[in-house]
C-alpha cells in the first residue's frame, strides 16, 4: 500500500518539474523574441524617421522659390505730350525733376517755322531707377499722352564678365608685383614692369565700364517731347505799327547810306597824293601823246610849202 502510494505522488513530481520547465524554456523563448523584435521595430521607426524628414525636406525645397539674383536693367523712356503752354511745362518739368531727385540732362527748344507753326521742345530726364514709373506718372499729367513706351536691356551678363576679368587682373596684378619684388636684373625688372603697366591699363579700362553700366542701371533716362496745341503765329500788325516800322527801317537805311558815303569821302582824302599822282601820270601821257603826233607835226609843214 505504501509503495503503491509513494510511485504517484513521484510522478506527479516529475510530471510537475517537467512542465515547468517546458513553461520556462517557453517564456525565454518569448523574451528573446520580443527583444530581438524590438531592437528592429526601433531602428525601422528610426529610418522611417529619417525618411520622413527626408520627404519633407524635398517637399520643401520644392515648394521654396529659388532665389535668384535680381535682374540688372537699363531701363529708357520716352513719352511725348501735347500741352497748352510750352514754357509752363517746362518749369513744371523742372519741379518734377527736384521732387524724384532725378538730373536735367538736355534741353532743346525749337521756336515755330513756317514747316511746323508750333511750339516744341525735346527734354532729357535722368532719374533713379525705383522712381521711373512715378516720373511718368507724374508727366502725364502735364497735357495729353501722344505716345508712351519703356525699352529695358539686361546687362547682368555683362555686368558678371567683367567682374571676373577685373578679379582676374587685379591678381595678375598681385602676381607681377611680386615678381618684380623677386627680379634682379634689370631687364627682367623692364619687361615685368612693361607688362604690369598694360595690366593695370586694362584694369582701368575695365573698372572704367563696370562703373558705366552700373551707373545706368541705377539711373533711368527719360525723353520728353513737348508740342504746343495751339499753332503760335503771331497776328497780323495795326497800320500804324507797321507805318512806324517802314520809318524806322527807312531812317536806318538814310543813316547807314549817310555813313558810308562818310567813309568813302576818308578813304579818298587818305590816298589823295595816290590820286594825283596817278592823275599828273595820266595828263603828262595824254600830252606828250598829243606833242609827238605825226597828223600834228605835218600841218605845220603843209602851210610852209603853201
Amino acid at each position: 500500500m505504501y509503495a503503491s502510494t509513494k510511485l504517484p505522488r513521484t510522478s506527479a513530481l516529475f510530471v510537475s518539474a517537467l512542465l515547468g520547465g517546458l513553461i520556462f524554456t517557453s517564456c525565454a523563448s518569448s523574451d528573446r523574441s520580443t527583444n530581438q523584435s524590438a531592437p528592429q521595430v526601433a531602428s525601422n521607426g528610426a529610418v522611417n524617421q529619417l525618411s520622413a524628414r527626408e520627404n519633407s525636406i524635398s517637399q520643401k525645397a520644392e515648394v521654396a522659390p529659388i532665389n535668384r539674383s535680381r535682374p540688372q536693367l537699363i531701363k529708357k523712356a520716352a513719352i511725348s505730350l501735347t500741352v497748352n503752354s510750352v514754357d509752363k511745362t517746362v518749369d513744371a518739368v523742372s519741379q518734377i525733376i527736384n521732387q524724384q531727385q532725378g538730373d536735367l540732362i538736355g534741353l532743346k527748344q525749337q521756336q515755330p517755322k513756317s514747316d511746323n507753326p508750333r511750339y516744341t521742345a525735346t527734354i532729357q530726364l535722368r532719374i533713379p531707377e525705383n522712381r521711373l514709373e512715378p516720373t511718368l506718372e507724374e508727366l502725364a499729367k502735364l497735357g495729353t499722352v501722344e505716345s508712351r513706351n519703356i525699352t529695358a536691356e539686361d546687362v547682368g551678363d555683362r555686368l558678371v564678365d567683367f567682374q571676373a576679368r577685373l578679379t582676374n587682373l587685379q591678381k595678375t596684378e598681385a602676381n607681377l608685383q611680386k615678381i618684380m619684388d623677386r627680379a634682379g636684373s634689370v631687364r627682367d625688372v623692364l619687361s615685368v614692369s612693361q607688362e604690369l603697366s598694360n595690366v593695370r591699363q586694362t584694369i582701368e579700362q575695365i573698372d572704367a565700364q563696370l562703373k558705366n553700366l552700373k551707373n545706368q542701371v541705377a539711373y533711368s533716362t527719360i525723353t520728353l517731347n513737348l508740342e504746343a496745341a495751339v499753332s503760335s503765329t503771331s497776328p497780323q500788325p495795326a497800320f500804324g505799327l507797321q507805318v512806324q516800322e517802314t520809318w524806322n527801317n527807312s531812317t536806318h537805311s538814310l543813316s547807314a547810306f549817310s555813313v558810308g558815303l562818310l567813309k568813302l569821302g576818308i578813304w579818298l582824302i587818305v590816298y589823295s597824293p595816290y590820286l594825283l599822282i596817278f592823275a599828273a601820270l595820266i595828263y603828262g601821257f595824254s600830252r606828250w601823246r598829243r606833242t609827238h603826233s605825226p597828223r600834228l607835226t605835218q600841218a605845220p609843214e603843209s602851210t610852209r610849202s603853201e
